[in-house]
């Protein structure tokens, strides 16, 4: 079994930062691409940004030059750092990854951590 187990989320300020991190485990897991999702109340779940396994990245441009995603590779785990947020950032982040387990392709998502930005 895959598991995404999330952290960092909470309540900021705007203009604040938080660290989100995800760390992935699970028996025979090859991992591919990892990225975060978002979705706030009554709309569709978004990508903020992706990386792959060679650290290639992309992004929602509404958060383009205040988000960075990073992963470990050894550790099997992904950062997302957000700086100057603004309370449009508030939503629950999910952490997703996709990859190879015993030869099958799928995609896996963590529970969810909320992120509250304050005005």
């Amino acid at each position: 079994q895959v598991q995404l187990v999330e952290s960092g989320g909470g309540l900021v300020q705007a203009g604040g930062s938080l660290r989100l991190s995800c760390a992935a485990s699970g028996i025979g897991f090859s991992i591919g691409a990892m990225g975060w999702f978002r979705q706030a109340p009554g709309k569709q779940r978004e990508l903020v940004a992706r990386i792959t396994g060679g650290k290639s990245t992309n992004y929602a441009d509404s958060v383009k030059g205040r988000f960075t995603i990073s992963r470990d590779n050894a550790k099997n785990t992904v950062y997302l750092q957000m700086n100057s947020l603004k309370p449009e950032d508030t939503a629950v982040y999910y952490c997703n990854a996709d990859g190879f387990r015993y030869g099958e392709f799928d995609v896996y998502w963590g529970q969810g951590t909320q992120v509250t930005v304050s005005s």
